[in-house]
């Protein structure tokens, strides 16, 4: 089973699942300060998900890439959308400062 670190928890879930699910299931959340409440609810057209991810996780969506190329956010920052990203083995996953998570170059 593949185990998703997120801050202080190690959660484990089941290959393929959803990373934002597995998140919210465990009480976490991608989001930041207000975009846990204001967010697309895992449509994967609001980007205030995005997370850095270490490990094996599935590819990017169609979606995902469209979303990740529209301003705050930057398609070579690598960021990923919790909602849009499938846990396929043990993960890391970071977030960043800013209502989309886009600040990658601070630490939240």
């Amino acid at each position: 089973m593949p185990t998703v670190r997120f801050r202080d928890r190690r959660i484990e879930c089941e290959p393929g699942a959803t990373l934002r699910d597995v998140l919210l299931a465990a009480d976490c959340t991608p989001h930041g300060g207000a975009s846990d409440v204001v967010n697309c609810h895992g449509l994967g057209s609001c980007g205030t998900c995005a997370v850095a991810v270490e490990g094996e996780a599935g590819e990017r969506t169609p979606r995902e890439r469209l979303r990740l190329s529209i301003p705050p956010h930057d398609p070579d920052d690598g960021l990923r959308l919790a909602c849009q990203t499938t846990v396929e083995g043990d993960l890391t996953v970071r977030t960043y400062p800013g209502f989309w998570g886009q600040h990658v170059d601070a630490e939240e």
